[in-house]
């Protein structure tokens, strides 16, 4: 299980990801060495549900501009990281915390 939470970081709650959930599709941040057969086996094994398909995007960090910075360099570029979206098998829903933030 350790090595499976180090797998999936998080769950990305966002508008676009919560109205995805009616079509079985949750959206997770992972690590961005994962592969997709590690995404798939970590959620299957924290969640105990079946997934069936597995897509990654490399999210790319953005630059910002920090104002509190009084240097010539105001800049700050945020960490690149990696999304997996995930179908799940049909009537398989994943709940976290005892709160389902996916259902709308």
């Amino acid at each position: 299980m350790p090595e499976a939470r180090r797998v999936v970081k998080r769950a990305v709650v966002t508008e676009k990801s919560v109205a995805q959930t009616g079509g079985a599709r949750y959206t997770f941040a992972v690590d961005s060495d994962a592969s997709k057969h590690k995404i798939k086996s970590a959620v299957e094994q924290i969640f105990k549900v079946k997934v069936l398909r597995v897509n990654t995007i490399s999210v790319h960090g953005k630059s910002k501009r920090d104002l509190r910075r009084r240097t010539a360099r105001a800049t700050v570029k945020q960490p690149d990281w990696k999304k997996a979206i995930v179908t799940l098998k049909e009537g398989d829903k994943i709940e976290l915390g005892g709160v389902n933030y996916f259902e709308s």
